[in-house]
């Protein structure tokens, strides 16, 4: 009978215990679904949305709220909120689905999120906020042709898990859109830290102040496959590094960098390095003062 009651005793006490884990465990889930909600309520209050498209965004079941995904416990990991309508088509299919307004901190709350697109969208000119670079495990960063202007946030160094970045600004011809992307690198060095990154766009962001740098900073991205920096104002020779590292690029676009109309300069030779990417398939140098050498690419 002693031994029935000790070992009943036992069992309470580890009944007792598990319950307590559950009862913890329950209220910490709940905290975070909380946590979630709250910070997807405040960055929705901050966006100015005339055409109501973010009218599924009530109720508490936020994962099923469009453009949002989770994965399980209602953690958020993506946020897609793009524009699908490029502006220089259908002005007014773009504007029925355009969002302004601001991008409140309270996004960082997502600690869990992997992929934001806010691309094509009307920010105004505001700069890109510089929270973003607490969102610790993005692997997907698109904010292009979203009209923010300033000085990109060198702090996107710290994102180091990102795989995909495009932050390309508009062309500057389509002269007839209000607001457009003025966004410019002031140091470069930053970008040696994305050592994840496959996939850099940044057509017509501003690069004139890094002149040569561009060249010996990307080709510290062991992994990167595909470069845009259409427009950017460099200028300059392109120099050949005195080791090629970036051997996995496929796509290289650095066209319309020439001081006509518009564009910009970048003149010089066509450096034999780029005969040295095994894998390169396409190389976009269109309307560049560049004397024609032989590639073998």
């Amino acid at each position: 009978m002693e031994r029935i009651s000790i070992l009943g005793f036992i069992v309470a006490i580890l009944y007792f215990i598990t319950m307590e884990l559950a009862c913890n465990g329950y209220t910490h889930m709940s905290n975070n679904i909380q946590s979630e909600q709250e910070a997807l309520i405040d960055f929705k209050s901050g966006l100015k949305d005339p055409n109501n498209r973010l009218s599924s965004w009530k109720g508490s079941n936020y994962c099923y709220w469009q453009g949002i995904t989770c994965e399980k416990h209602g953690i958020v990991i993506s946020i897609d909120l793009h524009n699908p309508y490029p502006r220089e088509n259908v002005y007014e299919n773009w504007s029925s689905m355009n969002l302004s307004g601001e991008i409140r901190p309270s996004m960082t709350k997502l600690k869990s999120l992997k992929y934001l697109d806010l691309s094509f969208n009307s920010f105004k000119g505001m700069p890109i906020p510089q929270f973003f670079e607490s969102l610790k495990n993005l692997l997907y960063l698109n904010l292009s042709g979203a009209e923010f202007s300033g000085t990109i946030p060198s702090n996107f160094g710290n994102l180091s898990n990102l795989q995909y970045l495009d932050l390309s600004s508009e062309d500057l011809s389509y002269d007839d859109f209000e607001y457009f992307n003025d966004l410019s690198i002031g140091n470069i060095e930053w970008m040696a830290s994305l050592v994840s990154l496959k996939y850099l766009g940044m057509d017509y962001v501003n690069l004139s102040s890094v002149g040569s740098e561009w060249v010996e900073v990307l080709n510290k991205l062991p992994i990167l496959t595909e470069l845009h920096l259409d427009g950017c104002s460099l200028s300059g020779s392109i120099p050949s590094p005195s080791f090629v590292n970036f051997t996995s690029l496929r796509v290289i676009s650095i066209n319309s960098n020439q001081f006509i109309s518009i564009y910009n300069q970048l003149h010089g030779r066509i450096p034999l390095g780029l005969g040295e990417l095994p894998n390169l398939q396409h190389l976009d140098l269109f309307d560049n003062y560049l004397k024609a050498v032989s590639l073998n690419c």
